[in-house]
């Protein structure tokens, strides 16, 4: 029995069987070269376990404060090695940051006025749960507020995997 595409509305002619010959049937290729970067311990605990994961483009980095200074950050990779700054943003699309206090002020400072400048954009997620780190959860949010263009604050270390997954990184 054929059905009458003419009579049918967008969204049921696509579902045609004479139109799935036209779907992409291959995944979506990753198409942003993102930075994820704990600002905190128990930050850095997160993107260890996080990293493990398959990721296209993504880095992830744990920065810390190189001096008294706001400007001054170090960034280290996942394993330890050191990684600067500049080099790592001139080949970045989007930067995750990524706290569970506000001990990484200074960082998420540094980070979000490096990526304005060159007009990079940021997301800030906030890991917690309202009854082990509830104040300090809210302190990181105040924190990452200037800085991130995204703001998420989460109860659950899975939201980081989705984000970077929704950001195909």
């Amino acid at each position: 029995m054929a059905v009458e595409t003419q009579t049918l509305s967008s969204c049921a002619r696509a579902a045609t069987a004479e139109e799935a010959r036209y779907r992409i049937d291959r995944p979506i290729a990753p198409s942003r070269a993102g930075r994820v970067v704990a600002l905190d311990p128990g930050a850095a605990e997160v993107l260890r376990r996080t990293a493990q994961q398959e990721w296209a483009n993504a880095r992830f980095y744990i920065c810390e404060p190189a001096g008294s200074g706001a400007q001054d950050v170090v960034l280290r990779g996942i394993d330890g090695g050191p990684a600067t700054l500049a080099d790592e943003l001139a080949s970045a699309s989007v930067v995750v940051m990524v706290a569970t206090s506000d001990a990484g002020a200074d960082c998420a400072y540094t980070l979000g006025k490096a990526c304005w400048e060159r007009g990079i954009q940021t997301a800030g997620l906030v890991v917690g749960d309202g009854t082990q780190a509830g104040t300090a959860a809210s302190a990181a949010v105040a924190a990452l507020r200037p800085h991130a263009r995204v703001l998420l604050p989460s109860a659950d270390e899975a939201d980081v995997v989705d984000l970077l997954s929704a950001l195909r990184v």
